[in-house]
């Protein structure tokens, strides 16, 4: 029973991070009487067996209690939920928990953002040692393929900087040389990585990229964990693939990325020690022995002098990143010997009294840099992201980016730098720290301020540019260029400018957080963008920029932000959240005179009140918002707020209204040429005329429509113009035609967090599967719809599928049933004052 003190149930809608989730969550046991972390695992563990879960999947106490704990970086969102139900199993209060967990999960998500490869990084020349685990890793292989099982060689563990990586690349290049396997998936889960901007991988995410590797289109890719896992499983069924999981956190991250197929092997390293993995090998790779350490030293031209090179060694404490390290130095004092090298080994330990061998060898190979090489490296550390290339570095250092391509390439040889990929480097997290702190002990924290700024000016200007290639017509609503900006990269073509939006894209989300003084004017630059389909990094981008905004006291600003925010929690179906966001942001607005801001905040509203049925008043915003484009003489401003009135007069039955400002949007488009715009418009004119019975003229408009969305990287737009097409087909009586639309707008949908779109596809899903004679399935499309249209607040659609529950319980010949969902139907279109209420009604006549 409830506890008296929380007679109201913790609102999860107000959790804004895992802090606050955790804390609801806490405030939810007490309010369920307080049961123990015990009794609350044995309530998941009960429904878990119960429907149908492997053993494998049951949860401890421990893991229980620690999503009630503060301070984490990352929360396992599946077991909240279980939690959740376990402490109020009512289905919508759940749904709110799942919808609130979301957007949490889309603030963090964006410093997770994940590179997968399907290569191994380059083997080391002087790759020394391991016999004893390589042929461990051998032998398991042969066992595993003995037996006809795949292999999980779960522990290659160790502490940091002992040559876990090495050891899984350099087995990996052998086992492909032996052509033991014929394809590779390599990842970095960054287990371990020391910023809080990059917390361990999402292994959803990591999915995602895998499945991108394998062959799978993004509109493909399924929605949620475990579907994302199924498909990944079944894509290498029948294929020898080695895949790499490098720097795992723990058990849960892993456990969902491993093969289960026989002829597969995943290779696995870790700080920790992970049990509990099927099929698993463990290995503890320890420090090299002296003779491995001077073997290693010899391969890597150091010299031959055995006592000298036992020296060494022993002052880099055997340590693999250590001996490379202290290598990479010797080799560039080729007049002196091994024993003079060992001498000044010596000498430093005694004088800095360094107990740490990795410690030793990163001073002495820092020491003997030039001091340009010096300072490049200080100001790499101080990067916020994961990777970066040479414009990056050129920008921090205020140097040529040729001339630092050149400089990281040397820091490469030297082992103080990894390759991420072409063009790109990354830090070895222990080098990353020390040069971190000889950034903060050598330069000045105003030079640090001054690195940082020309970096920050530099991803606001060419994100700008990239914005400005992808969207011209809309360049002068973006701030202007930073004028001193470093130089960038050239992105004169769409495709490029994309590319190096979506590569950059988890980097530009840091720098709002990092930077509240750039926060502003980058949420505005790729506010587009980002509503193109990451609608969590919105979230993300937006929050940062209203608090920001709010600090500076920018009033503006933070009108922009919370527009952003409108729009984000709008598609991620949250319209309560939108219209609050969006009525402030239009207030703020009108009180600093910005009529084109305004009219903005109108429009995105008008489409928060067209999800909840408010069409009079949809029709009120956007003819307001028309007027001031039209006073204004804004030209792209009106013919977007003409395609937008035509989706308003399209749901209220005046098509050729909405035709013609369809046409005149389309033509205003075209002369401005706003790519977008013009795609919009065909869309919204394509979706008119499958109504009109225009079915040719339809299929012409939403072709283009999807093209061009796809050249603009616009995600949620393309799977809106996949839905429409669905639409069409179902007009013309080919379910088989409009399922094969439906399903990856659908699967789209799901992975943007689209809510409205995902309603809309199952309907679509639902009439089409009752045309192909499938009405258990059209029940379960509609159903589903249903459910979901009520949580989110969307009566149109659930006027929809109570329609399409009648005609699949009319077709089973249920009419009593069928009778009911039409009255239901009736009711919802009759109050949204709309033309579906005249052919419901037509139905229920005797």
């Amino acid at each position: 029973m409830p506890h008296e003190a929380f007679a109201a149930l913790p609102d999860p809608a107000q959790a804004g991070s895992l802090d606050d989730v955790a804390e609801r969550l806490r405030l939810l046991k007490v309010w369920a009487g307080d049961p123990s972390y015990d009794t609350i695992k044995n309530r998941v563990n009960a429904a878990r067996t119960a429907a149908g879960r492997p053993a494998s999947e049951l949860t401890s106490k421990s893991t229980v209690a620690d999503c009630f704990r503060a301070g984490r970086r990352r929360l396992n969102t599946a077991l909240v939920v279980a939690v959740v139900e376990a402490l109020h199993p009512d289905r919508g209060y759940v749904d709110q928990w799942r919808q609130a967990l979301r957007a949490v999960d889309a603030e963090i998500d964006a410093g997770s953002q994940v590179r997968v490869q399907d290569a191994l990084p380059q083997d080391l020349a002087e790759f020394t040692g391991r016999t004893y685990e390589l042929d461990r890793l051998r032998r398991a292989l042969e066992e595993a393929r003995q037996d006809g099982g795949a292999v999980v060689i779960s522990a290659i563990a160790g502490m940091a900087g002992v040559g876990k990586t090495q050891l899984a690349v350099h087995a990996g290049h052998l086992l492909l040389r032996d052509e033991r396997f014929d394809r590779v998936l390599f990842v970095n889960l960054r287990g371990f990585h020391p910023g809080p901007a990059q917390p361990p991988a999402d292994p959803a995410a990591v999915l995602d990229g895998f499945l991108r590797v394998l062959g799978v289109s993004g509109h493909r890719i399924p929605y949620g964990l475990d579907a994302r896992a199924s498909a990944y499983r079944g894509l290498l069924a029948g294929t020898r693939t080695l895949v790499v999981l490098d720097n795992a956190a723990t058990v849960e991250q892993v456990r969902p990325l491993l093969p289960d197929t026989a002829g597969c092997l995943a290779l696995i390293t870790s700080r920790r020690t992970l049990s509990g993995l099927p099929s698993a090998t463990a290995l503890t790779v320890d420090v090299f022995t002296p003779e491995e350490a001077e073997t290693f030293l010899r391969g890597s031209g150091v010299g031959t002098d055995a006592e000298a090179l036992s020296r060494i060694a022993a002052r880099c404490g055997h340590l693999p990143l250590a001996l490379s390290l202290v290598a990479g130095h010797i080799r560039a004092f080729p007049d002196w010997t091994s024993s003079d090298h060992a001498d000044r080994l010596d000498d430093r330990h005694r004088d800095r009294r360094l107990e740490s061998g990795v410690e030793l060898a990163l001073d002495l190979s820092y020491q003997d840099q030039p001091a340009d090489r010096q300072h490049l490296l200080r100001l790499a550390a101080l990067h916020p992201g994961q990777d970066f290339d040479a414009y990056a570095v050129g920008a921090l250092t205020g140097t040529d980016p040729a001339a630092a391509a050149i400089r990281l390439d040397q820091l490469l040889d030297d082992h103080l730098l990894q390759p991420s990929g072409p063009g790109r480097y990354t830090f070895h997290d222990l080098v990353r720290a020390y040069a971190a702190d000889r950034a903060h002990d050598e330069d000045s924290p105003a030079a640090r301020r001054a690195a940082l700024t020309r970096l920050f000016d530099f991803y606001l200007a060419t994100a700008g540019a990239a914005m400005n290639t992808l969207h011209p017509a809309e360049a002068d609503q973006r701030p202007p260029l930073p004028p001193t900006a470093a130089p960038g990269p050239v992105l004169d073509d769409p495709g490029t400018a994309l590319a190096w939006l979506d590569t950059e894209r988890p980097t530009l989300v840091a720098v709002t957080h990092d930077s509240p003084a750039h926060a502003v004017r980058l949420a505005r630059t790729l506010s587009r963008y980002l509503k193109g389909g990451h609608h969590g990094d919105a979230l993300t981008v937006h929050g940062h920029a209203l608090r920001a905004a709010r600090a500076a006291g920018d009033l503006t600003g933070q009108a922009h932000a919370l527009n952003g925010l409108g729009v984000a929690h709008r598609r991620l179906g949250s319209p309560k959240r939108a219209t609050d966001d969006l009525e402030e942001s239009l207030e703020l607005f009108r009180r600093t005179g910005d009529d084109a801001g305004q009219a903005a905040a109108l429009y995105d509203l008008a489409t928060v009140m067209q999800w909840v049925g408010r069409y009079p008043d949809a029709l009120d915003y956007k003819q307001q918002a028309l007027a001031m484009y039209r006073a204004a003489g804004d030209r792209y401003g009106e013919a977007t707020m003409l395609s937008g009135l035509a989706l308003v007069l399209e749901r209220m039955g005046r098509l050729p209204e909405a035709i013609d400002h369809c046409e005149q949007a389309l033509a205003l488009d075209r002369q401005t040429g706003n790519r977008h715009g013009q795609a919009q418009a065909l869309n919204i004119l394509g979706d008119v005329e499958t109504r009109a019975g225009r079915h040719e003229a339809a299929a012409d408009h939403l072709q283009q429509a999807l093209v061009l969305f796809r050249q603009l990287g616009n995600r949620n737009n393309e799977a809106g113009a996949l839905d429409s097409l669905g639409l069409l087909y179902n007009r013309l009586r080919q379910p088989a035609q409009a399922i094969s639309y439906f399903e990856p707008a659908l699967a789209l949908f799901r992975e943007l967090g689209n809510k409205g779109g995902e309603i809309g596809s199952l309907n679509g899903l639902g009439e089409a599967a009752l045309a192909a004679g499938r009405t258990a399935d059209a029940l379960a499309h509609h159903a589903e719809a249903l459910t979901t249209a009520i949580d989110v607040d969307m009566p149109d659609e659930q006027g929809v599928a109570h329609a399409g529950l009648g005609h699949a319980h009319r077709a089973l010949g249920d009419h009593e049933r069928a009778r009911e969902h039409y009255q239901q139907a009736l009711t919802l279109f009759t109050a949204l004052g709309i033309p579906e209420a005249d052919e419901i009604r037509a139905l229920l006549q005797p």
